[in-house]
């Protein structure tokens, strides 16, 4: 039954539609261009529009949740984060970056009960590297009304990818992580290489100010999904460290997650490169192609027809007539050429005989011998 409600409805498509396929044709238009006229391959020579660009940019970094937090006790434990990227925008509200960020967070955590007690207040540090791949959505050409005739210098950007990262960290307490020779103790380091179990999500936004046709400033904030339950330092995320049994310290069990996420606030500058006037980010094609209709609207729709006018009154204008001097009364083609239906070069004005050919002398009708 569906197989045959499947055939019923492809049937009309397969007998009405165009062959596309039999056309292979590199002129254009040609069947692949939707038969409009204003197509051409797209190359190098057909931009309009910049389309790549480079940024950098820095700012603070924070261990926003995780075990080992940056703000702890009501103080901020400031951190840092800078990056720097090559962009391509693909269309005018969609681009893709890579980029390589380092930084460094500082964050804090005690331990509940007597281990707390014991250990204090400990203090952790984690300095990154990433390499990221992130997409970027232009909301504001995405969403820009159009009646919205305001000059375009603001846009607010949405960010997402993913990418790889390395860290080192290190965690001190006056305990278990701390420098003492009797007993033997050292403070936690944790190393972690570029590899495929470092992979991690980052989302963001940002608010864009289009300062010159070279330069734009940034303010973007980004969340940093790791993954990783060591990434603040707070242990090496083994069995033990959730063994309620075990005697290894559980800085990673005071938070339920077993993702450390880091936040940044950065402040970035990008410095768009080409010959072009205009960057493809910058470019609201719907509001080109409403201006563009609203020209034709106000350009004047008089015509002029018959600029030399029709002097023979034949109702073909003189600017194409072939012959300007029709006698009245005579029938023409488009071209203004009298009608010579049986090419005797008599027209069928003055032909006694419109069907027979005939000499000029016995007016267009055969002569009888």
């Amino acid at each position: 039954m569906k197989l045959g409600l499947l055939i019923l409805a492809a049937l009309p498509i397969a007998t009405y539609a165009q062959d596309s396929i039999a056309v292979h044709s590199t002129e254009y238009p040609n069947t692949f261009s939707s038969g409009s006229a204003n197509v051409q391959p797209f190359t190098n020579s057909s931009r309009r529009f910049n389309d790549w660009s480079i940024s950098i940019g820095g700012g603070a970094a924070f261990m926003a949740h995780a075990d080992l937090v940056s703000i702890y006790d009501k103080k901020v434990n400031w951190g840092y984060n800078a990056y720097a990227s090559i962009d391509k925008q693909i269309t005018h509200t969609f681009g893709l970056s890579i980029a390589y960020q380092r930084g460094e967070t500082n964050q804090r955590a005690q331990l509940a009960g007597v281990p707390g007690q014991l250990a204090g207040v400990a203090e952790a540090n984690t300095k990154y590297n990433q390499v990221v791949l992130l997409g970027d959505i232009n909301f504001s050409n995405l969403l820009r009304r159009v009646d919205n005739h305001s000059p375009y210098r603001w846009a607010f950007h949405g960010y997402g990818g993913v990418g790889l990262m390395s860290y080192k960290t290190s965690l001190h307490d006056n305990n278990e992580f701390r420098w003492s020779s009797n007993p033997p103790r050292i403070p936690l380091f944790i190393k972690q290489d570029f590899d495929i179990s470092s992979l991690y999500y980052q989302v963001g936004v940002g608010l864009k100010y289009n300062v010159s046709k070279l330069i734009d400033i940034e303010a973007r904030t980004m969340y940093i999904i790791s993954g990783d339950d060591e990434f603040d330092g707070g242990g090496w995320a083994g069995p033990a460290d959730y063994d309620v049994n075990s005697k290894v310290s559980k800085y990673n069990m005071i938070s339920a997650r077993r993702s450390d996420n880091m936040w940044t606030v950065n402040l970035g500058l990008s410095f768009k490169l080409g010959k072009h006037e205009t960057h493809l980010a910058w470019h609201d094609p719907l509001q080109e192609a409403y201006y563009r209709a609203q020209v034709l609207d106000e350009k004047s729709t008089d015509l002029v027809v018959c600029e030399k006018g029709d002097n023979d009154n034949d109702g073909v204008c003189d600017d194409w007539d072939r012959e300007l001097n029709t006698p009245a009364g005579a029938r023409v083609d488009g071209a203004g050429v009298a009608l010579d239906m049986d090419l005797d070069g008599v027209i069928d004005l003055y032909d006694k005989c419109v069907t027979v050919p005939g000499p000029v002398e016995n007016n267009g009708c055969p002569t009888s011998k």
